[in-house]
């Protein structure tokens, strides 16, 4: 989590962001990175209490932007729709929200289950950005971030479906970043293994195991993806959109998942 002391530019004062999925992990991470660099962040999550503790956390780094906290679910339409017109503006938008039931072979996949993962992880995040577009960023402009993920770049056999829903993610960053251009900038940001409760499983076996094919030697953190999805919205980023990030510790550039 960003300190008190951050030593962030206060490059985005005056505008309002949304980070979805953003009561823990990389979500929450993301928020205090925005906030540190001066924006005001809505940040949502589908359960209210955790979401208003860490709204209280984030407030309390006295960073001096707002924090909104706003209960509901990412793939309802009402949620999406009151979550955009909390602020009236809407500059950023971090579609972080993602979910991931289903391990192991596509063979034995409940369709049902492969379907909510590309609802929540795919359609929600368009259905955001539609929301986004019509209430402020398709006349002022703003800059779109979606979290992906290695496993939408390379097949990972073990948690595929996520994988899937991950490349369809990325295709869409592509396609939204060509059509929505030049007002509004769309990018990814693609992480490996991070210290998440999210990624709790895929760690099972302990820290070393799961990191000892990455360059870096140690997984990511919240703070390594928040780092960089606040260089993407900023200004310093005027003329990249249509990018995937990859921020995985080197773990692709060695040719294995």
């Amino acid at each position: 989590m960003t300190s008190e002391n951050s030593t962030r530019p206060r490059d985005l004062e005056g505008r309002a962001a949304i980070v979805t999925g953003a009561s823990r992990g990389i979500g929450k991470a993301v928020a205090a990175e925005l906030l540190a660099r001066g924006a005001d962040v809505l940040i949502t999550a589908r359960k209210p209490e955790p979401l208003e503790a860490a709204a209280s956390e984030l407030s309390d780094l006295g960073h001096g932007g707002k924090v909104v906290a706003f209960a509901g679910n990412a793939a309802d339409a009402e949620a999406r729709s009151g979550a955009v017109a909390e602020f009236g503006s809407l500059d950023i938008l971090v579609n972080n929200t993602g979910i991931n039931p289903v391990f192991g072979s596509l063979m034995e996949a409940d369709l049902d289950a492969v379907r909510k993962i590309f609802d929540v992880n795919v359609v929600a995040a368009l259905g955001y950005v539609q929301q986004a577009h019509r209430a402020w960023m398709g006349e002022h402009g703003g800059a779109v971030v979606n979290l992906a993920s290695v496993a939408g770049i390379r097949s990972t056999g073990v948690i595929a479906a996520y994988g899937a829903s991950k490349a369809a993610l990325i295709r869409l960053t592509e396609e939204l970043a060509w059509q929505l251009g030049p007002k509004i900038r769309v990018n990814a940001v693609a992480p490996g293994i991070v210290k998440t409760q999210f990624a709790a499983a895929l760690v099972a076996a302990g820290e070393d195991k799961a990191s000892a094919g990455y360059p870096m030697k140690r997984l990511g953190t919240p703070e390594d993806v928040a780092g960089l999805v606040g260089f993407l919205v900023s200004d310093a980023a005027a003329w990249i959109t249509g990018e995937t990030v990859r921020v995985d510790g080197g773990l692709l550039a060695t040719g294995s998942m």
